[in-house]
């Protein structure tokens, strides 16, 4: 096969008899090819600069995250007494950069390393045409170590992850507890006892809105109020002055009535655990202000002690 060097068409034969795109006719025999021709070294330059870019890109990162982590200096202070330089310090400057980087580098790696392997293969197959070809091997190396570094950071620091996320979801667990709790002891200060239903919260001022956010999110049926009625006061029972005899039937009648003293003293409130949905095994139970674990042991409640009317 040809290729005219006027339109580029390619033929099949010589061009002794003319391009049939073009027409162009050859004058003359084509020349020699040098005796002697140098490598080149163009394609070895490219994988040594782009695995150098990759290195350069990613160690820029991590000095950036080591900056960060190190404590505001001052002027009169050298950096070199506040900058942390240990081996773990570095580490988690990495594992900074990778996290920050993982984005970029998956569809970089992409590019890089399946062009790379391409132009490195074609310079094995013809290496007497191309050199440096050490430094290409290099940058080809450096080009895969830098995405591989970058998954060995991100892997490390996952169960971590995990884990801080785990503590997010169960503060604001706790933070929606330890706010209801809050609601309920402003109610008790302003009306003397906890609200009957979780509803009665909202007669509470709520600039903010965390209450009303708090009621849409809980279970206002869970909610279990309480009172001590052995912390009444006893109340003597009134003889009635010059009464008839009473009917027999009425000695033995019970008033198990606690009066309108009462007032609630104790609550239990079920609370979505970290997972967010009620019924679960991580759920919380709000008792009295205090934060427990729904399968955690329960102090027995206060029980209820009937007042019985006295015979005159």
């Amino acid at each position: 096969m040809t290729i005219c060097p006027c339109c580029g068409f390619k033929l099949e034969g010589t061009l002794s008899q003319g391009c049939t795109s073009c027409g162009a006719c050859s004058v003359g025999e084509a020349l020699p090819k040098p005796e002697h021709e140098l490598p080149s070294y163009g394609r070895s330059l490219l994988l040594a600069v782009t695995g150098l870019l990759m290195v350069l890109v990613f160690l820029t990162q991590t000095i950036i995250g080591l900056v960060q982590r190190a404590p505001r200096v001052t002027p009169t202070l050298a950096l070199s007494s506040v900058l942390p330089l240990d081996i773990w310090s570095w580490v988690a400057a990495g594992e900074t950069a990778a996290w920050r980087l993982k984005w970029i580098a998956i569809p970089v790696t992409i590019i890089v390393l399946w062009g790379s392997l391409k132009i490195y293969r074609s310079m094995l197959k013809s290496p007497e045409r191309f050199c440096g070809l050490g430094y290409a091997k290099t940058g080809l190396m450096a080009s895969a170590l830098v995405p591989a570094l970058i998954a060995v950071l991100i892997g490390v620091t996952v169960p971590e992850r995990f884990r801080q996320r785990q503590l997010g979801l169960q503060a604001a667990s706790y933070a929606l507890g330890y706010r209801v709790d809050r609601a309920l002891l402003e109610y008790s200060a302003r009306f003397g006892t906890l609200p009957a239903d979780l509803k009665d919260l909202r007669r509470l001022s709520d600039p903010d809105g965390s209450i009303a956010a708090a009621l849409s999110i809980l279970d206002a049926s869970a909610y279990k109020p309480s009172a001590d009625l052995a912390a009444l006061p006893k109340q003597k029972p009134h003889t009635l002055r010059g009464a008839v005899i009473r009917n027999a039937s009425l000695d033995t009648a019970t008033d198990d009535s606690p009066g309108e003293g009462l007032s609630f003293t104790n609550y239990d409130l079920p609370l979505p655990g970290p997972d967010t949905l009620m019924g679960t095994e991580d759920d919380l139970i709000v008792r009295d202000g205090v934060i427990i674990a729904s399968e955690s042991v329960r102090r027995p409640r206060t029980t209820t002690v009937s007042t019985k009317s006295t015979k005159p």
